[in-house]
């Protein structure tokens, strides 16, 4: 196939290859029997997954060209990469254009991709290899993957997810290894035309889909439709992408419906069906389960865990401050900056008072000074210690049931007495006083911070929480300082 003969629908040989391989690697049948067993194992008994937060995966790119187009500029890669960690992190703009009746559905696969930083010698490399080649294309048999045949050697598969990129024939876009397969052959092959955003890519496979579609192969998981041609028996092995006939191509209307699964229809929006880029959006929840327990089993030597994000807000019931997975942010309310805990008079407001947070009525005041941004306590002497005492906290509200615990109380000092000692002198009972209300408060962030520390380890802190994880855990510090000096330590 000549460079301007371009692929019009899509085609993935990723199930040839098994097929292939079925026939001609005497342990490939065993090793995808334990796969499929383990994603059964997290999809029918909820078995739990090891991988909790994101994993962030290293690329090598091998460049396989014969023209100055094939060999692809480093730009066009970088865009491959940044339409896999959009679109396997469900940030990709278009995931707005999912029928609202399949928003539910969609995941984010806690997956990340970056170009590989050190080769396997140690020595440092910009991720991509180029091979100049005297083949006119390749097929799905292989031969890309070795220098012996015109293409280029894998590296160890068990530390790098292989990719190459070259020019390929029969109209073929792309195809994968699943889970199991020779570590020789380990990866994903993408015609250069459909990789990547920029370029040579071309359309109407320009938006860098094939490869999410074929590292989805290479992630264990079947095309949607069960690889029975149209005969709605085939199965992807996946509940919650409902049964269709055949893939479909182009950039159907919704709804599209096949196998009497009406009224919604096929799931034609899913990166795991055959249509045009533009048109594939999605991996749903239980899909990004199976990619997980390939993580867990078959690919669990490769790539790093970082925390997965959670996100604080406040419920449309009172006052309580949750872990949710739903985007939702913590924000300060439209009413005046009120921050309310509770529906009692009790609020905490930002006032335009000289940069003073007040709590209330009662008094009681944080100053932010003009040296450097630092929170600091009041030099100013406490003319009423009874002022000082904070608001009383009510007992957090109950989480519904599937909820993480509640957070709370409020995570922030709401008072805080001079700590001089003429103060201290000056008033014994309110020292006493003061020293037990800084040991309430050290509590209280105590179990704010084992909460977030628990949804850390639970991976579901995203770098803005871990973030405010950090500035709690500052003031926290801060806090343990002042009262050490109050209690003369």
């Amino acid at each position: 196939m000549a460079d301007k003969d371009l692929p019009t629908e899509r085609t993935c040989g990723a199930m040839a290859v098994h097929e292939r391989l079925l026939r001609t690697v005497p342990e490939y049948a065993a090793a995808r029997a334990a796969s499929e067993t383990r994603a059964w194992e997290v999809a029918t008994l909820r078995a739990g997954l090891a991988r909790t937060g994101v994993t962030v995966i290293p690329v090598v790119v091998h460049v396989v060209s014969k023209t100055n187009a094939q060999n692809i500029s480093a730009a066009q890669i970088q865009s491959q990469i940044d339409v896999l960690n959009r679109d396997f992190r469900k940030t990709n703009p278009d995931v707005a254009s999912i029928p609202s009746v399949f928003a539910p559905l969609t995941a984010d696969a806690r997956i990340e991709f970056v170009l590989a930083t050190t080769d396997p010698q140690g020595n440092a490399t910009d991720g991509i290899t180029r091979t100049q080649t005297n083949a006119t294309g390749f097929a799905d048999d292989d031969s890309v993957k070795s220098a012996a045949t015109g293409g280029a050697d894998a590296w160890p598969s068990d530390k790098y997810l292989n990719t190459w990129v070259c020019q390929l024939t029969n109209n073929l876009l792309g195809y994968a290894q699943f889970p199991g397969g020779p570590a020789a052959t380990d990866g994903v092959v993408i015609l250069h035309t459909a990789f990547g955003t920029t370029g040579t890519a071309a359309a109407p496979f320009n938006l860098g889909r094939t490869a999410t579609h074929e590292i989805g192969h290479w992630l264990n998981l079947r095309h949607i439709w069960g690889d029975d041609g149209t005969g709605c028996n085939g199965s992807d092995f996946v509940n919650d992408t409902p049964n269709q006939a055949g893939p479909n191509t182009g950039t159907p209307a919704f709804p599209r419906i096949t196998c009497n699964n009406g009224p919604n229809g096929d799931l034609f929006v899913n990166y795991m069906d055959y249509t045009d880029d533009v048109a594939m959006f999605m991996f749903t929840n239980e899909q990004v389960a199976r990619m997980q327990a390939s993580l867990d089993s078959d690919r669990s030597t490769i790539g790093t865990v970082k925390p997965s994000p959670a996100t604080l807000k406040f419920q449309d019931d009172p006052f309580t401050l949750k872990f949710r997975d739903d985007g939702g942010t913590l924000k300060f309310a439209d009413d005046g900056g009120t921050l309310k805990f509770r529906d009692d008079p009790v609020t905490l407001k930002f006032r335009d008072d000289g940069g003073t947070l007040k709590f209330g009525d009662d008094g009681g005041t944080l100053k932010f000074r003009d040296d450097g941004g630092t929170l600091k306590f009041r030099d100013d002497p406490i003319k009423n210690p009874a002022l000082e005492k904070p608001p009383a906290v009510d007992v957090p509200m109950k989480a519904p049931a599937g909820d993480l615990p509640v957070v709370g109380p409020a995570p922030f000092v709401l008072a805080t007495p001079h700590h001089s000692m003429a103060w201290t002198g000056s008033f014994p009972e309110a020292h006493r006083a003061a020293l037990a209300s800084g040991e309430e408060q050290l509590r209280d962030y105590e179990q704010v911070l084992e909460q977030y520390a628990q949804a850390q380890a639970a991976g579901q802190l995203s770098d803005a929480d871990m973030a405010e994880g950090d500035r709690l855990y500052a003031e926290y510090l801060q806090l343990f300082e002042e009262y050490r000096q109050l209690a003369g330590g």
